[in-house]
């Protein structure tokens, strides 16, 4: 649940400050417990805070951050459960957490220590007011021995429009402070001289209340400051903070259970070990002297990010009561559920199987699964109801445990039948942001999105279409009856295909659509303008959104004009400078059309096992990685996205890849010879690559042949259930070499969903 670090600010404005607080070079706002990490978009958390002063003299005003931000004059330190940075005041920060508490050490340059606490701070959005956060009110009181203090903040608004969060708050020092004095203040800006006032009035001073401060009615700023001031006194300030969304008592609680001891070393190694064990011991490479050590850390670093939201909150849910758990950040399904929750399947099933009652909770609570979630908030929604593609990944791979599948169910119907409440976000005029799917006013009567009455008609068709196909898979084993409904809306991609549309001398493309059945072919394929909220196609062309059809290729590459089409067309998405939009920070030096970068092109790269040309999908996939993916602090090519570009590069790693929705993996090729990754609790998986890299140079990571648990394997592609291998365990080999090689010979992959529609629209 924290997530402790610092805040930065900087001009211009960095996106990647706006959300996650951390900059390399910005100025240091506040240091905070409540982040996201990996996401894009507007601010979210950035609550609640504190900052270390080696001076509160005048120009210092606590309502005013400009007069107090730090800059950092040395390269901070990051590991797995500890932090450290340098102000150029002097002040040295150490650093590290639990899960429900955050631990700082403050080194100071001299014998004046102060500690501010702010509970009037967030992360603000300074350049779009309508969906930043502000300070909605609190209360701070500070406890009879001055080391202690207690409180709440609450903030409202941000990334998705979200409803006040209130944060309960237990903090406390390790010695007694000089002096500890509460304050109020108007309703400032975090980071300009701008607050709510009646006239131009300069920017206020704070009040000083003793040791109680309240927002009252204009909901004032609130916070104290504690100050050591001595000669002979150690140097050294340490503060231990406790948060709960349910009360003080319980943010005491996890302060003094989870924090019992000062000592940053012994949390820091605590949060190592618990790492160790839930995460990096699922994937156990060899790490020996002979090791890849650049390999290595781009593995373990995509695990550790692709672990750090959604935020697990059980016991911390304010909203209502329940036996089940509860999980908040989900940011978002459109992310996640590509290749992500696939693999938590496999090592955190436990976990998974959490995430997923706590959906299907919501739903009971709220009326709707999210699509994107935080701040216990639903929103926003970026193109279909993909949670149904995350319960259906789940139940088709048999995930039960405590699930209720009926509610299951239940919940992914309603995203397919139900229009949800238009929640008036004003980046989309056309439909609900929310929850749900707002473009059902087009999708039942039609089959598919348009595009006069439908914002991101294209990227919504495609999406729909995969829900429903989810919602049959679903209901194939709670609601047979309801199977054959879904599956022959799960086509509904086919309305939009438009047989005519022709570019860069390839024809046929999912186009715009009009309600009156006439498409708009002059419309760019490969442009898709902002690629925003309001466009036809979200965060993808429509030559991209062409190839996203996972349960129904088959169909795809009739339409494409057949394998041999299909494949030059396949070819032709990844030659460089052919990419014709500005893919901005979703796409850093990538110029090809194929955008590895953002995730509907995750599985495009793949594409080639369907014509039993695995060795093409090796050779594509390996380039990407190799091309856009390194160790260093633009590693990824693209916003990490709560981890899913991370784990994309998992995946690549371990030479495997799931087709979502269905029970398939495809077959690639493993970069280590020998991997053992721990699946249902607890057994064990082995994939082992014989002939791998020998240092010569060569490239000898292409398939030669398979063996699934010492059986000689013919396809390029294995279920589930194949074997009980991803269930019970086995061993995958791999044997690798330098040539080209068709080695398969089997079926091709399946396409469960496949249902051809006439060209007219009729089945």
């Amino acid at each position: 649940m924290v997530k402790l670090g610092l805040d930065t600010y900087e001009q211009p404005i960095n996106q990647s400050a706006l959300n996650g607080g951390w900059t390399p070079k910005g100025k240091v706002t506040g240091i905070s417990l409540l982040h996201e990490s990996g996401t894009g978009g507007g601010p979210k958390y950035g609550y609640p805070a504190q900052m270390p002063l080696a001076s509160i003299s005048s120009p210092v005003n606590f309502l005013d951050n400009l007069t107090y931000w730090q800059t950092r004059d040395g390269d901070d330190v990051a590991e797995v459960g500890y932090f450290r940075t340098h102000f150029e005041s002097g002040i040295a920060v150490e650093l590290s957490a639990t899960r429900h508490a955050g631990l700082m050490h403050y080194i100071f340059p001299s014998t004046e220590k102060h500690v501010l606490i702010d509970f009037s701070h967030y992360l603000p959005y300074p350049t779009r007011a309508w969906d930043s956060q502000f300070y909605a009110g609190g209360e701070i009181e500070i406890q009879l021995n001055s080391s202690l203090y207690t409180g709440y903040t609450t903030i409202a608004n941000g990334w998705n429009l979200g409803a006040p969060v209130t944060v309960y708050v237990c903090g406390e020092f390790d010695s007694q402070p000089n002096s500890a004095r509460a304050f109020s203040g108007r309703n400032t800006f975090p980071v300009g001289r701008y607050f709510r006032s009646l006239n131009n009035a300069t920017t206020p001073e704070p009040t000083f209340q003793g040791s109680v401060a309240r927002s009252g009615p204009m909901g004032d700023r609130v916070g104290a400051i504690f100050s050591w001031n001595g000669k002979n006194e150690s140097q050294e300030v340490k503060s231990r903070v406790g948060i709960s969304f349910i009360s003080v008592s319980k943010a005491c609680n996890y302060k003094d259970q989870e924090l019992s001891d000062w000592d940053i070393k012994k949390t820091a190694q605590a949060a190592r070990d618990e790492w160790n064990r839930d995460v990096f011991s699922k994937i156990q490479v060899d790490t020996s002297s002979k090791a890849n050590r650049t390999r290595l850390v781009m593995l373990y670093s995509s695990l550790y990010f692709m672990h750090l939201i959604p935020s697990e909150r059980i016991g911390e849910n304010p909203l209502w009561e329940s036996d089940e758990p509860y999980w908040d950040d989900f940011y978002t399904m459109w992310d996640l559920f590509r290749n992500q929750v696939s693999l938590w399947h496999l090592i955190q099933p436990s976990y998974y199987e959490s995430m997923i009652r706590s959906l299907i909770d919501m739903f009971k609570h709220e009326g709707f699964m999210p699509d994107g979630r935080s701040g216990n908030y639903n929103g926003l929604v970026q193109g279909g109801s993909n949670a149904d593609n995350v319960l259906a990944d789940a139940y088709v791979k048999g995930l039960r445990g405590g699930i209720n599948w009926t509610e299951g169910y239940a919940a992914v119907k309603k995203d397919a039948e139900v229009l949800p409440f238009w929640d008036t976000n004003p980046v989309d005029a056309q439909g609900s942001l929310k929850e749900g799917r707002s473009a059902l006013d087009d999708w039942i009567p039609l089959g598919y999105v348009s595009a006069d009455r439908n914002t991101r008609c294209i990227s919504k068709t495609v999406e729909y279409s995969l829900n429903d196909f989810a919602v049959s898979q679903i209901a194939a084993g709670e609601e047979p009856g309801d199977q054959d409904l879904y599956l022959r809306r799960s086509a509904g991609w086919q309305l939009i295909w438009d047989s005519e549309a022709i570019s860069r001398n390839f024809t046929g493309f999912v186009m715009p659509r009009f309600f009156n059945g006439t498409f708009d072919r002059m419309y760019d394929i490969t442009d898709c303008g902002e690629c925003n909220w309001g466009d036809y196609s979200y965060e993808g062309t429509a030559f991209e959104y062409s190839f996203v059809i996972p349960h129904d290729v088959e169909r795809m590459i009739e339409l494409m004009g057949g394998p041999q089409h299909f494949e030059e067309r396949l070819d032709y998405v990844f030659q460089p400078n052919t990419s014709g939009v500005d893919l901005g920070v979703n796409g850093l030096g990538i110029t090809t059309i194929n955008n590895v970068a953002n995730e509907p092109d995750f599985e495009t790269p793949y594409l080639y096992n369907y014509l039993n040309k695995q060795w093409k999908s090796v050779e594509r996939s390996r380039q990407l990685a190799n091309d856009f993916y390194f160790n260093s602090s633009n590693g990824i090519p693209g916003n990490s996205d709560a981890g899913a570009l991370n784990c994309w590069l998992v995946w690549q790693m371990l030479g495997l890849y799931p087709i979502v929705t269905t029970p398939v993996y495809l077959l690639e090729s493993p970069w280590f010879e020998d991997v053992n990754i721990t699946v249902n609790h607890n057994r064990t998986l082995r994939i082992r690559a014989e002939g791998l890299d020998d240092g010569d140079g060569r490239q000898r990571y292409y398939v030669q042949a398979v063996n699934l648990n010492g059986q000689a394997w013919n396809k390029n592609w294995f279920e589930h259930n194949d074997g009980d291998i991803m269930t019970e365990g086995g061993e995958i080999l791999f044997q690798l070499g330098t040539e080209r090689k068709v080695w398969e010979n089997g079926e091709v992959p399946p396409s469960p969903g496949h249902v051809v529609l006439e060209q007219n629209g009729g089945l």
